[in-house]
């Protein structure tokens, strides 16, 4: 039995009425759930029915939902749309934002401009350009060298242009860049979490901004293990000196109460997932367990990912072990715990929450952004961001790109994020970049910086050393071994080559794509001038982190600079 589909003007405007059912039975071949969202969109916002011929719904996300159209135009053309359904509990001041973003910046140099605006009570629909594209998980093996180069010259042009107007995307990612390959067309989208600079020109930013700060309040100064011993830990430098000084003479106070906390966090990332290609690091269907709680025992939580076949693909990921715990810096504030504010801490570097930390003032800082492309200063909770986390996130979609893998980080948490980065970056260079924004991060091992260049060959397939590596790595029950938490008795010391184990038994477990030399594309004589320029995006010192406009000047791109 087939639903009825009705429109609400059905009586009162005939044509209307005859407009709307005329274009549901065109998407004949739709499905039942699409229909009725179309349906939906159109008796909320009923003056799109005279415009545009709704056909299907192309795109979905948590704080919108985006439709190709058609509209018919005076000289009789169809022209396509995209039209942008933001949900309607989303604030009307973030919507304005999102529309002034579009309209100043907009238009231009690759940045997604504005058509026209409907809006009826709390629904609003943002009608833009449409611009076919392909999926970046489809062609990322099949691109030559030289289009990944036009690729990340564009996606510069589109930075320095909102960077210009003061606008930090805040969620620069390969599915927010679209790219038409035939057409060597480029669009940025999605403005819905941008943010503004200090001296922004876009207005209406600078109060999104306020509200946004008012809204958030995100916990400091968890420890993670980042494998084979190796365990980090964030914190304000304030923080370890109170906490340092203050730790023998605590030790010797028996009257102040210790509160154990248990704390995890296991949810699913969205990330696109495929049949060939998967994360560097990749973890999928965690399971938290936790250990029993007794008397003087460290609460343990344990992370364990699904061990598969490396026939099958998928990476096997260690098990991993977090322990968390929150502090902040700043004045105390109001709590159930009536603790003074000179009473020294004892829970630094431990699993504990001591009273005393829960009576202070959690931190505030801007996280949004997607899993994987976030940059270590919002990783760490800085408050002060710029628009060098675009630049970062553009070093993370160059990255992808030149060694062929995406998403090439997936962590189901910040501190492990941080700790993916580091086994690349190095932890030293971690900890040095930290100091500069106010942060400490302290990591139990010494973890050495990967060569760029020999990384992204080796997962590429470019490199002649890559071959032979099967049977070379680990065992597989020795990639399995859990991570040992972080505690007061340190654990034995590893070689540095195995503090990087997960990612090399990637590299040598699966072997790397073996690449003919007819099919080499430009991949068999890649510049050093393109590490050289993702070593400047992958800066973790975001004061010294390449621009967009510095980019557009480098190097790599002097024989296709305008």
């Amino acid at each position: 039995m087939e639903a009825v589909l009705k429109c609400p003007c059905d009586e009162q405007h005939p044509q209307q009425a005859k407009d709307f059912h005329g274009n549901l039975e065109q998407n004949s071949k739709l499905s039942a759930g699409v229909k009725k969202d179309i349906e939906k969109l159109y008796e909320a916002v009923p003056q799109l029915v005279n415009v545009f011929k709704i056909k299907e719904k192309i795109g979905e996300g948590t704080f919108s939902s985006v439709y190709l159209a058609t509209a018919q135009l005076q000289t009789g053309y169809e022209e396509k749309m995209a039209l942008k359904h933001l949900i309607p509990t989303s604030h009307p001041l973030r919507i304005a934002a999102e529309l002034q973003c579009l309209t100043v910046a907009g238009g231009q140099d690759n940045v997604m401009g504005v058509k026209y605006c409907f809006r009826k009570n709390d629904h609003v629909v943002i009608v833009m350009p449409y611009l076919e594209h392909e999926s970046f998980l489809d062609i990322l093996n099949s691109l030559s060298f030289e289009e990944v180069r036009e690729y990340m010259f564009n996606l510069f042009k589109a930075l320095r242009r909102i960077h210009h107007f003061g606008i930090v995307h805040r969620d620069v990612k390969p599915s927010n860049f679209l790219y038409n390959r035939q057409l060597k067309k480029y669009a940025l989208v999605d403005f819905g979490l941008a943010q503004g600079t200090p001296d922004t020109k876009i207005e209406l930013l600078k109060a999104a901004h306020s509200e946004d700060q008012q809204g958030s309040c995100l916990q400091t100064n968890p420890i993670v293990t980042l494998g084979n011993g190796v365990s980090v830990s964030v914190t304000a430098p304030k923080q370890i000196a109170q906490q340092s000084a203050s730790k023998a003479a605590d030790r010797r106070s028996s009257s102040l109460s210790k509160v154990q906390m248990k704390q995890g966090r296991g949810g699913k990332e969205d990330s696109v997932h495929h049949s060939v290609q998967r994360s560097v690091f990749g973890e999928r269907n965690f399971n938290v367990y936790s250990s029993t709680y007794q008397e003087n025992s460290s609460t343990k939580l344990i992370k364990q990912s699904k061990v598969i076949d490396v026939s099958s693909r998928k990476l096997v990921t260690k098990k991993k072990i977090i322990s968390t715990k929150t502090v902040s810096s700043g004045a105390a504030r109001k709590a159930v715990s009536a603790c003074p504010l000179n009473l020294p801490c004892d829970c630094y570097a431990t699993d504990r929450v001591c009273s005393v930390c829960l009576s202070r003032r959690q931190q505030v800082a801007p996280r949004a952004g997607t899993p994987g492309f976030r940059a270590p200063e919002v990783l760490t909770k800085c408050p002060t961001q710029t628009t060098a986390i675009d630049m970062w996130s553009a070093g993370i979609i160059f990255l992808s790109l030149l060694s062929g893998r995406y998403p090439f980080f997936k962590a189901s948490d910040d501190l492990t994020a941080l700790a993916q980065i580091m086994t690349v970056r190095g932890s030293r260079e971690t900890i040095q970049a930290a100091r500069t924004f106010g942060k400490s991060v302290v990591c139990t091992q010494v973890v050495p910086t990967q060569n760029l260049r020999t990384l992204c060959e080796k997962l590429r397939g470019t490199n002649s050393s890559c071959k032979g590596f099967q049977g070379e790595g680990p065992s597989r029950s020795e990639n399995n071994t859990a991570l040992s938490v972080a505690s007061d008795k340190p654990c034995a010391p590893e070689t540095l080559g195995k503090q990087i184990q997960h990612l090399q038994s990637f590299q040598e477990g699966d072997g790397a794509l073996e690449t003919k030399a007819t099919d080499m594309k430009g991949w068999d004589q890649v510049p050093d001038e393109a590490y050289d320029l993702l070593d400047k995006l992958l800066d973790l010192n975001p004061a010294t982190r390449i621009t967009a406009k510095e980019a557009l000047l480098h190097p790599f791109f002097k024989d296709i600079r305008l």
